[in-house]
């Protein structure tokens, strides 16, 4: 039911997303099953498709969050947009953000990256469960949104694309010391992960990190 990333953060990192089968982390119920397992309760966004980042220790309007004291959680959620969650090589700072195509063209893996205030190249990465590559049909909007990565896109049919959301996070992170992950699609894997695309449901997943 939990998702731990294949990263080589250090012990004092701590981090996992959740599937279909630990429940709808917009509903009550499985939000209280999750502060239950985890250190403090964790700030929800409210999330808009933006670049805006916050400390985890507030929620608001935002699409990522970043956390520098032990125990403070940050969390997004997903079905179908990719979490990625971050941290240093040392341990000392952690983020997660909520990047679905418009997030990406506005940047916000990048600001993500800024308000962590850590050498890229200190920075590890890991992209969570989104739309995969071979299901994921845009228009030519989102292609000329995302123009500076034209090996994200494929033909589908006329004026459509198939995006892959994990290529545009990864040449948006090559700086970085270490991008793992992306290897999902919760639109195809019906039994593992709640999909909007595929189901117009509010069910939401979640994706978490922290430090001890």
């Amino acid at each position: 039911m939990l998702i731990h990333p294949d990263w080589p953060a250090p012990p004092a990192v701590r981090a996992f997303a959740t599937t279909r089968g630990f429940g709808d982390a917009s509903d009550a119920e499985t939000r209280r099953k999750l502060s239950a397992i985890l250190p403090a309760e964790p700030a929800w966004l409210k999330q808009v498709h933006g670049r805006k980042v916050v400390e985890s220790s507030g929620a608001g309007e935002a699409d990522a969050a970043v956390a520098r004291q032990p125990g403070s959680v940050c969390v997004v959620q997903m079905a179908d947009c990719m979490p990625v969650l971050f941290a240093d090589e040392a341990g000392t700072t952690v983020a997660a953000a909520h990047a679905g195509w418009r997030g990406l063209a506005a940047g916000v893996l990048e600001a993500t990256v800024d308000a962590m205030g850590v050498p890229p190249q200190r920075l590890l990465a890991w992209l969570g469960p989104a739309i995969g590559p071979r299901v994921y049909e845009v228009g030519e909007d989102v292609r000329l949104a995302l123009s500076n990565y034209p090996d994200a896109f494929m033909p589908a049919r006329p004026g459509h694309w198939l995006l892959d959301l994990y290529a545009v996070a990864r040449d948006k992170l090559r700086h970085l010391k270490h991008v793992s992950g992306g290897g999902f699609c919760t639109y195809s894997d019906a039994e593992r992960f709640f999909s909007y695309r595929r189901d117009r449901t509010g069910a939401r997943m979640a994706a978490l990190v922290w430090l001890t």
